[in-house]
């Protein structure tokens, strides 16, 4: 397997944990701890920390974790500020910038 199997593992470990982020985002903002939203959160979590295992058996924990935190720093700003309906500042696209940038450099062979 290869760095792509890795990564393919890490990005898809991170849209669980987002859908799971989502759902208690949900949860939250009902100030509904032990509801339907925060269970299934809780369910996706853990899914994602099973595709987060296979993935660390194919690449190396530094690139994981800089591709998995670009993708849910991306898609978790998005889905706040179209979904949630949350501002997005200055501050945030740089963020969001500086992610992407990381994940340019992890990417290039050693």
């Amino acid at each position: 397997m290869t760095f792509a199997t890795g990564l393919f593992f890490v990005l898809f470990a991170a849209m669980v944990a987002i859908t799971g982020d989502s759902f208690i985002k949900l949860a939250a903002d009902r100030s509904a701890f032990l509801s339907r939203p925060m269970i299934l959160g809780i369910a996706f979590y853990a899914i994602s920390a099973v595709l987060w295992y296979v993935a660390m058996r194919h690449i190396t924990l530094a690139q994981a974790a800089v591709a998995y935190s670009m993708l849910t720093l991306v898609a978790l700003c998005v889905i706040g500020a179209v979904v949630f309906d949350e501002p997005l500042a200055m501050r945030d696209a740089a963020g969001v910038g500086c992610a992407i940038a990381a994940m340019a450099l992890m990417a290039q062979p050693a």
